[in-house]
């Protein structure tokens, strides 16, 4: 930890009096048990949104002193924001905060990672050596970024001209690539695998050609946006507004093309056609942003927890584990059908606080998800399609208006409103997403 952050956790914590310990590989309190064992109620792995919302839940229901949690971080990022950093919109400080600043107050912070889990003995082991036992299991792992899957990265982004919003890393590169932009392609990519927000591939390419337009640049610049899925959006009423976009601003679509190689000296980047497998395209790039494949956490594949594509395998209505009770889990590290977005965390964490009490007090959990996730599709520096959905692909919005055209007080809603409701109402367990202003603005009739 360098020492200016040090210094900001230090001060942070004689303010707010935290108690956890975050040192990692020493005991959770200084008890006579041993250092490498050590026993919580319920333990939650994984610090991202779903694990901090979860363990501010959990403080609540069982006590702090009964919470513990598995995180190796010392940075805390709100991710939504970067598709505004990558566009310039926002500065990348912003979008993070120590870690310790938003576990909450008394809860145990464990500084390591998780790389054994052991449901059969209602234990995990971390990366130091401890082996920590719970009566409950809370899975919010997230997933895994793979740049190197793809050919030429991540050691690419060594080289001006490429940049992919997906990282704190990189983030910065996307933007120093917008401002350099002279002429040529301009090339987004979407990659052959599940993806968290699966949106922002295409954002940053409406917020480049915004960029471009606003720069004098527009007509020297060929925008391509190559994606793996057969679609430009998985909903249709959102991917009919999107395509009226594209005609209307002259982007460039190809579907079912996926990213297998970048040549980054000589600034090309090799798609392969997934409908003729072995056929590929060269295309040359005067800026390039690169959605990375991505999977679930190694931790997972492979375990007792995993199903056969190694995602946690849950009850896509309780959150439960299909066959361990006591575990449970929420976030891009599940196999829920549905977008992984922190929209989804909100709501799932609300129907996985009330499923974990009906399972304490050794009842049947009563509540659902529905799968309800969203999307604001920022379409420009000023204007956003809020698209909302459900497991079954049907629109599931919030207010009264058609949220499929372009909005102002959308955008604002993004930039400005969500990420003050993440750091002050979704990490303190306060918000379980808009499900209950949806009945009142539809008057009770969603």
């Amino acid at each position: 930890m360098s020492s200016a952050l040090r210094a900001q956790v230090s001060q942070w914590g004689r303010g707010c009096s935290r108690t956890y310990d975050w040192t990692g590989c020493q005991s959770l309190h200084t008890t006579s048990r041993s250092a490498s064992k050590e026993h919580v109620k319920v333990l939650v792995v994984g610090g991202g949104s779903g694990g901090i919302t979860m363990s501010a839940r959990m403080k609540r229901k069982v006590g702090a002193d009964n919470v513990a949690v598995v995180e190796p971080s010392e940075m805390h990022y709100y991710q939504p924001i970067w598709t505004l950093v990558g566009a310039g919109a926002k500065n990348l400080e912003s979008s993070g905060r120590p870690t310790a600043s938003v576990m909450p107050s008394g809860v145990k912070w464990i500084k390591s990672k998780v790389t054994e889990v052991n449901p059969d003995t209602n234990s995990v082991r971390t990366d130091c050596g401890k082996e920590i036992s719970y009566e409950y299991l809370i899975v919010a792992l997230g997933l895994q970024l793979h740049y190197e899957r793809i050919k030429g990265l991540p050691e690419g982004f060594d080289h001006p001209k490429i940049g992919s919003n997906y990282s704190q890393k990189t983030v910065q590169k996307t933007w120093r690539a917008l401002q350099d932009f002279r002429e040529g392609n301009a090339i987004f990519t979407f990659p052959n695998s599940p993806v968290k927000c699966a949106g922002a591939p295409q954002k940053i390419m409406y917020l480049s050609d915004a960029y471009l337009r606003k720069t004098g640049k527009r007509s020297k610049a060929n925008i391509i946006y190559n994606t793996s899925l057969p679609v430009l959006f998985g909903i249709k009423k959102y991917a009919d507004a999107l395509w009226e976009i594209v005609k209307t601003r002259d982007l460039n679509i190809n579907l079912r093309q996926n990213l297998i190689e970048v040549r980054p000296d000589k600034q090309e980047a090799v798609f392969e056609n997934l409908d003729k497998p072995g056929e590929t395209k060269v295309f040359e790039y005067e800026m390039l942003h690169v959605t990375p494949p991505m999977g679930p956490p190694d931790v997972l594949k492979g375990s007792p927890l995993a199903d056969e594509a190694g995602w946690l395998n849950l009850n896509k209505e309780t959150l439960q584990h299909q066959v361990y009770p006591n575990v449970f889990g929420i976030g891009d590290c599940t196999n829920l059908p549905t977008a992984k977005t922190a929209a989804a965390v909100a709501a799932q964490s609300s129907v996985l606080d009330r499923t974990i009490s009906r399972v304490m007090k050794n009842t049947q959990p009563d509540k659902k998800y529905d799968g309800y996730t969203s999307c604001p599709l920022v379409t420009s520096y000023n204007t956003v399609i809020l698209a909302e959905f459900d497991y079954n692909g049907q629109p599931l919005e919030t207010f009264p208006v058609d949220q499929s055209k372009e909005r102002r007080t959308m955008y604002h809603m993004k930039a400005d409103l969500m990420p003050t409701l993440y750091w002050h109402g979704l990490l303190r367990g306060l918000w379980g997403g808009p499900g209950p202003y949806r009945t009142l603005m539809h008057l009770g009739m969603k």
